[in-house]
C-alpha cells in the first residue's frame, strides 16, 4: 500500500477580527474592562486591542482621530471604538470617524438621568480620581502588604490577613493576591507548599493558626510543568514526574486539612478571585 502523502491539514486559525480601540479622557481602564469583557462573547473573532488614554483636549481628540482612521484604512474594515468620553465636543471630534462607536455615557449614564430625574456630574475621569478616599488608601496598603507577603517572603502581621493562599510553586498564587489587593482592597499574604512540608505530611507551622482565612490554588501537572520549564528549563523542579508528585501531595494535603481549593488551570484572574471571594464570605 503506497504511503499516505496528503498533506497534514493546518491548524484551526481564528478569522481576522477588528482592531478595537478604547478611548477615554482618563485611564481607559474603565472602557477597557467594560469593552473586553463583552468582546469575549465573541471567542471565535481575533481582536486587535488598543488604549488610547487622557483624550482631554481637542488637539488630542484630532490625534486619537487620525490614529483610528488610519488603522480603518489599513484594515480595510471600520474599527470598533468603546469611549468613555465626558466633554461633548472631543466626543463629537472622535465620532466624526468611520467606526462602530459604543459611548459608555450615551448608553449608562444618560438612561439613568432620565429614569432617575436628575442629572450626573459628567465629572471627567471621575472613576480615577479617588487618591484621597479611604477605599483607594486601603488598596494601597493591600497592595503593600500583598507584596510584603509574596511567596513566604515574610510572617509577620498574617493576622491582618483577610486571605492566605497556599499552593505548590507556579500555581498562581501571586497574580490571585494582587489582583485581589488592587481590585478588592484585601490583604492577602500566599505560601508556597514545598517538598519538605509534603515529607511531615502537615501545613507549614506558621499558617496554622490562620487556618480559616486559607484558600488553596491547584493545578493540572502538565501545564505546570511547561510553566516551570519557562523559568527552569530542563530542571527537576520542571520535570513532569517531580510536578505530578507536588500537586498530587498539594491536593492530598488539602483535602485532609479541609481547605477550600480549586484548579487555576483553565480559570482566569477573575474567575479564581470570585470563587476566593464567595468560598470565604469576604464582601468589599
Amino acid at each position: 500500500m503506497p504511503p499516505d502523502t496528503t498533506p497534514p491539514r493546518p491548524p484551526a486559525v481564528k478569522p481576522a477580527g477588528r482592531t478595537v480601540f478604547f478611548v477615554s479622557d482618563g485611564t481607559g481602564i474603565t472602557a477597557e474592562t467594560f469593552g473586553s469583557s463583552i468582546l469575549a462573547q465573541f471567542d471565535s473573532l481575533r481582536f486587535r486591542l488598543r488604549r488610547i488614554p487622557f483624550v482631554d483636549t481637542l488637539d488630542k481628540a484630532d490625534e486619537a482621530a487620525h490614529l483610528i482612521e488610519t488603522q480603518g484604512q489599513e484594515d480595510g474594515r471600520r474599527p470598533i471604538v468603546f469611549s468613555t468620553l465626558v466633554n461633548k465636543a472631543i466626543l463629537d471630534r472622535i465620532k466624526r470617524v468611520q467606526a462602530l462607536h459604543l459611548d459608555m455615557f450615551q448608553t449608562f449614564v444618560e438612561p439613568l438621568e432620565r429614569e432617575l430625574d436628575m442629572k450626573s456630574s459628567h465629572t471627567i475621569g471621575r472613576f480615577h480620581h479617588t487618591t484621597e478616599s479611604e477605599s483607594y488608601k486601603n488598596r494601597i496598603e493591600a497592595i503593600n502588604f500583598s507584596l510584603a507577603h509574596d511567596d513566604g517572603q515574610s510572617i509577620r502581621n498574617l493576622r491582618e490577613a483577610d486571605v492566605i493562599l497556599i499552593g505548590v510553586s507556579r500555581s498562581g498564587k501571586t497574580p490571585t493576591s494582587l489582583y485581589l489587593a488592587m481590585q478588592h482592597g484585601l490583604k492577602v499574604a500566599n505560601c508556597p507548599l514545598i517538598p519538605e512540608d509534603f515529607e511531615r505530611d502537615s501545613l507549614p507551622s506558621t499558617i496554622l493558626p490562620f487556618k480559616s482565612k486559607l484558600f488553596g490554588l491547584t493545578i493540572d501537572p502538565d501545564r505546570l510543568s511547561q510553566i516551570r520549564n519557562e523559568r527552569r528549563p530542563g530542571s527537576k523542579y520542571a520535570a513532569i514526574e517531580n510536578c505530578r508528585m507536588e500537586v498530587s501531595a498539594a491536593e492530598a494535603l488539602m483535602k485532609r486539612e479541609s481547605i477550600t481549593w480549586l484548579s487555576t488551570t483553565t480559570k482566569s484572574i477573575e474567575e479564581i478571585a470570585t470563587t476566593i471571594l464567595t468560598s470565604l464570605n469576604i464582601g468589599r
